[in-house]
């Protein structure tokens, strides 16, 4: 059975909707995103633990702190390459960016390869279900520009500043 579970995010944010199996945290998005396919559908209306957990990271994390524990969480579906990418993603730390570039001379680094596609790894961040906790929106393009977010462009431009990243 999945559940669902709704968070009021503070001004300058769209509200966010959770989704999770009973037990973790399976897809986490901006409620008037075009994210909001990777919720399931028929869900019930519920206020899991899990749901506590995300809520009480998320409220640490709009207050402009650093969350010291994460909600546990399922990448449903994960290919092995998508995995290794939100693995990268993890360890972005909060008030810094990266690029899909960097991310993917890592993933060539790490596969022993010449070259690894910058698009193929935008597929992957851009399939992340789990956003903010999974921080896709930390993933810029070469040159630091915006170059989209499945939880809105408002939505990641707000987010980055309030981690104190100037856009």
């Amino acid at each position: 059975m999945n559940y669902i579970w709704e968070y009021s995010t503070p001004n300058g944010f769209d509200d966010m909707l959770m989704a999770s199996d009973g037990e973790s945290l399976t897809c986490l998005c901006f409620g008037k995103s075009k994210d909001i396919y990777k919720l399931p559908t028929d869900c019930t209306k519920k206020l899991l633990p899990i749901f506590q957990q995300t809520i009480d990271w998320l409220d640490c994390y709009f207050s402009g702190n650093i969350p010291i524990f994460s909600p546990n969480y399922k990448l449903l579906n994960a290919t092995p390459f998508r995995k290794q990418v939100s693995d990268i993603m993890q360890k972005i730390p909060y008030g810094t960016t990266t690029s899909y570039k960097s991310i993917a001379d890592k993933i060539a680094m790490q596969k022993g390869i010449n070259k690894m596609s910058a698009q193929a790894v935008g597929g992957a961040v851009g399939w992340n279900p789990i956003c903010i906790i999974v921080p896709c929106h930390r993933v810029l393009g070469s040159n630091g520009s915006i170059t989209g977010y499945g939880g809105g462009t408002k939505n990641k431009i707000a987010l980055l500043k309030l981690e104190g990243i100037r856009i």
